[in-house]
């Protein structure tokens, strides 16, 4: 089970339990005050409650495990829905469990109840669900998140799915891809970056989302706000959930982009405070404007960069720790435009990654880019990701690197 899933899931429990007790408290006590303060009343309604509180708390745990108390619209919805169920549920075995069949007669009295003594309980426990619960969700969500990420350098990182072959290509053509070999070289990759004192953290495994390896693609970090990204593939949509939690789970503060905008994480190349970002067939135009009102609330600076010859800007073009651009001419519309760039002999050898200020991780399949970045003063780690290069992938493309 990955980090984000044991998170989601002590998250779930405590928001379910702190949101039931809450709701169950004051729902007695509501009954209390309109009954003129009579104690008798507290362990009678108390008891009334109790088999609804239960259900209750099992359907919010349900359903903020699956998301529903990730805003408030949705907390609201869920808070109402689990209301509604456990209470008829509860008061219906109840009913049947007291000798009463469950016919006509009992259901009409069941609905009935909730414009009575149990919509008492919905109504309250629609507003502490999105209340109360969603706020202890969030806060477990990020418990002891800044800590763990103070002084640390973390690479979030997704197992590869078992699909991984029908991943999305469109600059080259299919070949087959081993994907024994790719679980390899997934490991090799995430070794890298401990061996270099980072730490790896696992975003939730999406066994059929075949591109869901490539998760840069899902988010941009600028600092300490995460923008969660929206592909204009419709199949790799769904890979943004488990990144905004893995995100979460950092302390680190939700942006999203939103329809009609597409953005994908492999077309923003961040440098200090100035941002590249690709447009081409993955990042549209409104995309582009949501990211630039996003960074420049953080103080970053955003440059648009035609992208028409490669998957992605970074597909074309990174950098190195001075802020020298390495770029391939065959990727680039307009080489000329960059500032301190380099160009490189091989195409795989476009994309680096800095496991430190003197260390850079190159493709194996560069070797000629790997002895001129060596030649500029920097240790060079050449790692093989043939397989997800034959899927257009890169070496920034396996991980979200936050430091």
């Amino acid at each position: 089970m990955s980090v984000s899933w044991g998170r989601r899931l002590v998250s779930s429990f405590l928001a379910a339990l702190s949101t039931v007790v809450v709701t169950h408290a004051a729902s007695v006590f509501l009954f209390f005050v309109a009954q003129q303060y009579r104690f008798e009343v507290l362990a009678q309604v108390s008891e009334y409650y109790f088999l609804g509180s239960l259900f209750a708390f099992v359907l919010v745990f349900v359903l903020a495990l699956v998301g529903g108390l990730r805003f408030w619209w949705t907390a609201l919805i869920s808070g109402l829905a689990a209301g509604i169920i456990a209470v008829l549920v509860g008061t219906g075995i109840a009913t049947i469990a007291g000798g009463f069949a469950l016919d006509g007669d009992v259901i009409r009295f069941l609905l009935g109840t909730l414009v009575s003594i149990n919509g008492v309980y919905v109504v309250v426990a629609t507003i502490i669900t999105a209340t109360i619960g969603r706020a202890v969700y969030a806060r477990a969500m990020n418990w002891k998140a800044s800590s763990a990420r103070a002084g640390s350098r973390v690479a979030l990182v997704r197992m590869p799915a078992s699909n991984l072959s029908d991943g999305v290509v469109t600059h080259i053509g299919r070949t087959a891809v081993d994907s024994e070999l790719a679980d390899k070289q997934w490991d090799s990759y995430t070794k890298a970056f401990e061996e270099h004192g980072w730490t790896t953290r696992e975003v939730a495994f999406a066994d059929k989302l075949a591109d869901s390896v490539f998760i840069e693609d899902a988010l941009v970090v600028l600092g300490s706000v995460a923008v969660v990204t929206r592909s204009s593939v419709n199949s790799r949509r769904d890979e943004a959930e488990a990144a905004e939690e893995a995100a979460l789970s950092l302390g680190l503060t939700i942006e999203r982009i939103m329809d009609p905008g597409t953005l994908d994480g492999g077309d923003v190349l961040v440098i200090g405070k100035q941002v590249y970002v690709g447009r081409g067939g993955r990042s549209n135009a409104e995309g582009i404007r949501q990211l630039r009102v996003i960074a420049a609330a953080q103080g970053y600076r955003v440059t648009v960069v035609p992208v028409s010859k490669a998957l992605h800007l970074k597909t074309a073009m990174t950098a190195l720790p001075d802020g020298t651009l390495l770029g391939h001419p065959d990727l680039l519309d307009n080489p000329g435009f960059f500032p301190h760039f380099v160009a490189v002999p091989e195409k795989l050898g476009t994309n680096v990654v800095a496991l430190d200020d003197h260390t850079i991780l190159v493709s194996k399949a560069a070797p000629a880019t790997a002895e001129l970045i060596s030649d500029l003063g920097y240790t060079v780690v050449s790692l093989d990701i043939s397989e997800f290069e034959k899927l257009e992938g890169s070496l920034t493309c396996l991980s979200v690197r936050v430091s």
